[in-house]
């Protein structure tokens, strides 16, 4: 019998919700959140444009698994308003993750099945989440109810 905590896995980390599930961050992609902006300034209706843009990156990169994403804290510096409005800040980092872990479904066969969630989140930097971060927004994710079961032979990063 294996020892399942020591088997080596392919992911970049894993960390474990506060319901007690383990999670691997199997794949990870970090953006500047402002580093397409050619013009204008970061205020509400840019920063839901990027939002957006990055909620359709994530459907597209893992088409079997739900998009959840993690509101983003927004500042409101004291700087002049512009014609769009106040400024609004984002943190520097935008992070789409896609995530699996053990089957939801009892009966699937853990061989043959995983649950998958990407999540869209923002951070100050790029460091990628560890296990021993304290960070509430990824560790409080709801996993039994927004991911989903997948086959393994599914092509969990869109069709080939």
């Amino acid at each position: 019998m294996h020892d399942r905590p020591r088997v080596p896995t392919l992911s970049l980390t894993r960390i474990t919700l506060s319901c007690g599930r383990s999670v691997d961050l199997t794949d990870l992609r970090l953006t500047p959140t402002y580093g397409d902006m050619p013009h204008g300034y970061p205020c509400r209706p840019a920063n839901d444009l990027r939002i957006r843009a990055l909620l359709h990156t994530a459907a597209q990169m893992s088409p079997t698994v739900p998009v959840h994403l993690i509101p983003p804290p927004r500042e409101y510096p004291d700087q002049y308003a512009g014609a769009f409005g106040p400024v609004e800040t984002l943190p520097r980092v935008a992070c789409v993750g896609r995530f699996s872990s053990t089957p939801l479904t009892p009966a699937n066969d853990p061989v043959a099945y995983r649950s998958g969630l990407t999540v869209i989140w923002f951070q100050p930097t790029t460091r990628i989440p560890s296990p021993y971060d304290t960070d509430p927004p990824l560790h409080d994710i709801d996993w039994p109810t927004l991911a989903r079961d997948y086959a393994l032979g599914d092509p969990p990063y869109g069709p080939p």
